[in-house]
């Protein structure tokens, strides 16, 4: 394809707008003006993500340990919170997520949630961080059956009053591979 081809794919579906505006953002990101504004020097960025990675794994630790209900305190109790999965908007705000993972509660016996080695943090300012990580779920059934699923995981980490939160976040599962004849 040529680049001017190209170009024009990528005008036409925003793409171009949206490679351009991440280009600004990160350019911007990484200015020394833009750290100092929102005090990410490296040493506060360091904590940052060692604070944020301590918060993910205790998570995962916490959900485990006492099931799908530690999950509400782990989603800002705010209007602003969201979650989706497989590209679906499953809760569209705290409140549905609240019922829903009480309903859910009463389904399981058992919930082990670990996160992959890849997971990655990116500080974007002292109280937002950016998460994204691989993870394998087991879940037992009232009935004892296993269910073993995995995906990757993506939220915007928020630091509320000093405790982080997730402000939203996205499962997904990889999609089966079909076979073209």
């Amino acid at each position: 394809m040529s680049s001017l081809v190209t170009r024009e794919v990528f005008h036409a579906s925003g793409l171009l707008d949206f490679a351009h505006n991440t280009d600004y953002i990160i350019s911007v990101r990484n200015s020394p003006r833009f750290r100092e504004r929102f005090g990410l020097d490296v040493c506060a960025e360091a904590r940052n993500r060692d604070s944020v990675r301590r918060f993910v794994f205790d998570v995962a630790n916490d959900v485990s340990q006492e099931g799908p209900t530690a999950w509400r305190r782990h989603f800002a109790d705010s209007p602003s919170f969201f979650m989706a999965v497989n590209g679906n908007l499953a809760f569209p705000n705290s409140e549905s997520a609240t019922e829903g993972i009480q309903s859910f509660a009463h389904t399981i016996q058992h919930i082990d949630l670990h996160w992959g080695d890849e997971l990655r943090v990116d500080p974007l300012t002292p109280d937002f961080a950016v998460v994204a990580t691989p993870w394998v779920e087991v879940q037992i059934d009232l009935k004892g059956h296993h269910l073993t699923t995995s995906g990757f995981f993506t939220a915007l980490a928020e630091n509320r009053n000093g405790q982080w939160q997730f402000r939203n976040a996205h499962w997904s599962e990889p999609v089966p591979s079909v076979k073209v004849p």
